[in-house]
């Protein structure tokens, strides 16, 4: 019989998994560079080389678990599946409870520099009106929630499963957050219990227009919205080749990089490249390096490089397909490097707040923190 018990839950990585990691990185094979080392086959060796050595020499993962240790972490199993989290309540018993959900390559520990701004506001700056009581749970498959133990982790499942987490805290109305496979799940929330969910706030990706527009379609568009399509074009011819992997040999890739922390760093640092903003920059130029590499030791101690590519990709649903609408008010934030449009978005979902801005990328709480704090805080101020 499952249990609901929520359990408190401390990261504490055996000495020998870091011992482990340390002996491989020191052991470290790297190929030859290909013409040009350049970022248009991977990652070039030249840069992969620097972050492994910082990896081996200068990061540390003790100095980071204590970081995140500082706060309130559970687990509980949902569905057969167990799920880890991080909930911090708010000083303030007013405060309005806010589900955060992260996406791939990311992790909770994307949402770590935003926790205090969120539950103390004024500490930070901020209104004490604008608080939050913090719920950010780890996607089935991702870090502490592993190892997977049935298929079908759908956005709608995945979202069925939150609104029982949130049942299991006591909040009977809260707010919804996500970016990427989030910004999937965050919607399906409030789908599946309207009458409880104030609002959804997302970045990324509703809107896309995967569908591709055709010509008199495309003249309507603005310019912004026909540089999205275009780049969408462009994803679809240039990058689909992880998504084919990971969608189609999500066990094969698990094997590859849970015995290469290089191949694990190099997997996840690709696609930091790719999506921060700008593009031309290193990705840590953009964030801070101790954080991507606290992202990828999490995939790399978690052994979870598989299941989080079965959870995020390995399922049936086709991109971009029809969602059933929905009426919970919706709030989108589009970044720079962000795909979405909102004349497409405003089919499914009920679009009373959207914002275009003209810098940040795909990892929106760790580029542009304080933006996305300021319209999280926002959009949500009149829905409490």
């Amino acid at each position: 019989m499952s249990s609901t018990e929520i359990t408190p839950f401390t990261i504490a990585v055996p000495q020998a998994e870091i011992d482990d990691l340390q002996t491989r990185l020191s052991h470290a094979r790297l190929p030859e560079p290909l013409p040009g080392d350049g970022w248009d086959t991977g990652v070039p060796i030249a840069y992969l080389r620097e972050l492994v050595d910082h990896w081996r020499s200068a990061f540390d993962w003790r100095t980071q678990e204590e970081a995140i240790n500082a706060h309130s972490q559970f687990t509980t199993e949902i569905d057969g599946q167990r799920i880890h989290l991080l909930h911090v309540r708010s000083k303030h018993e007013s405060a309005l409870p806010l589900l955060l959900t992260h996406g791939w390559p990311g992790s909770f520990v994307e949402f770590l520099d935003l926790v205090g701004p969120l539950t103390d506001p004024e500490a930070h700056g901020g209104d004490a009106a604008d608080a939050f009581h913090v719920v950010i749970p780890s996607l089935p498959g991702f870090a502490f929630s592993s190892p997977v133990v049935e298929p079908g982790w759908t956005t709608q499942r995945i979202a069925g499963a939150w609104v029982q987490l949130m049942d299991r805290l006591g909040y009977e109305r809260f707010a919804v957050q996500g970016g990427d496979i989030g910004a999937g799940v965050a919607p399906d929330v409030a789908r599946a219990v309207p009458d409880r969910v104030v609002g959804v706030h997302v970045n990324g990706s509703i809107g896309a227009p995967f569908h591709g527009p055709d010509e008199d379609e495309l003249a309507s568009l603005t310019d912004l919205e026909r540089d999205r399509v275009a780049r969408v074009d462009a994803f679809q011819r240039e990058e689909m080749g992880y998504v084919a992997i990971q969608s189609t040999r999500p066990q094969l890739l698990g094997a590859a990089l849970s015995d290469s922390p290089v191949g694990q760093l190099a997997w996840i640092v690709d696609k930091f490249r790719e999506w921060t903003h700008p593009r031309e920059a290193v990705p840590d130029a953009i964030v801070d390096r101790d954080r991507l590499l606290t992202n990828v030791t999490l995939y790399w101690l978690t052994r979870t490089a598989g299941s989080a590519a079965y959870v995020g990709y390995a399922q049936d649903e086709e991109w971009g397909a029809p969602e059933e609408p929905s009426s919970v008010p919706t709030g989108a934030i589009m970044f720079a490097h962000d795909i979405g449009i909102r004349r497409y978005a405003e089919t499914s979902h009920r679009i009373t707040r959207w914002m275009d801005v003209d810098r940040g990328g795909h990892f929106a709480a760790l580029e542009e923190p304080q933006l996305l704090l300021d319209d999280i805080r926002a959009f949500f101020r009149d829905l409490r």
